[in-house]
């Protein structure tokens, strides 16, 4: 009876001894399943793939100005018939300086209007980012309690939505821009959204 119990005792603790690298095997399995697909890790999946934007109002960032007009808000309505780039974003967010000369190159461009969410931000220092760096925002909308951001189902900031004509999410990646992405992933999208439009 001692030699059963001292049996089972040491199966259960191999188990507990076991249990960490079996998890990192499985999880390392997911992983490399994703990236040998084609995946990345910045291409996270969303629920809101393929659903309506929700239908989130922020206020504009009071102060941000284009040829002496007010920025406007974030809407819902600014959607409508357009292909649309959300960039969740924030002075304080390091990662979002780094993306940020690429936003403004985009925003050169006539084929996606781009859309700020500023996150959980004060007003000054907002304003003072986009001075220094530039602005390539068509609407800024300000989100101080982060509820905005909730909707959105934002895991931190920087993430990047693009949006179709019919305020659909088609697309979401997490982190920061990167050239890579933007040439591999984030411009194709965008073209394709946007020859639905013309077809």
């Amino acid at each position: 009876m001692a030699d059963e119990n001292q049996a089972s005792k040491s199966g259960r603790s191999w188990l507990v001894a076991a249990l960490p690298l079996i998890v990192f095997l499985v999880l390392a399995g997911i992983f490399y399943k994703q990236l040998a697909a084609g995946g990345s890790t910045s291409d996270l999946p969303s629920v809101l793939i393929g659903r309506e934007a929700p239908r989130t109002e922020l206020p504009a960032l009071e102060g941000l100005r284009e040829a002496g007009v007010q920025v406007p808000a974030f809407s819902f309505e600014l959607f409508k018939g357009k292909v649309s780039l959300v960039n969740v974003w924030a002075s304080w967010c390091a990662p979002c300086r780094q993306e940020h000369p690429l936003l403004v190159e985009l925003g050169k461009a006539d084929n996606v209007q781009i859309i700020g969410l500023n996150y959980k931000d004060k007003n000054e220092n907002a304003l003072r980012f986009l001075g220094q760096l530039g602005n390539p925002y068509d609407a800024v909308g300000v989100d101080n309690n982060g509820r905005g951001a909730i909707e959105w189902g934002v895991y931190g900031v920087p993430e990047t939505f693009i949006i179709g004509p019919q305020g659909k999410i088609i697309h979401k990646h997490v982190g920061p821009l990167t050239p890579q992405a933007m040439q591999q992933t984030i411009l194709p999208i965008i073209e394709k959204a946007k020859s639905d439009i013309a077809g």
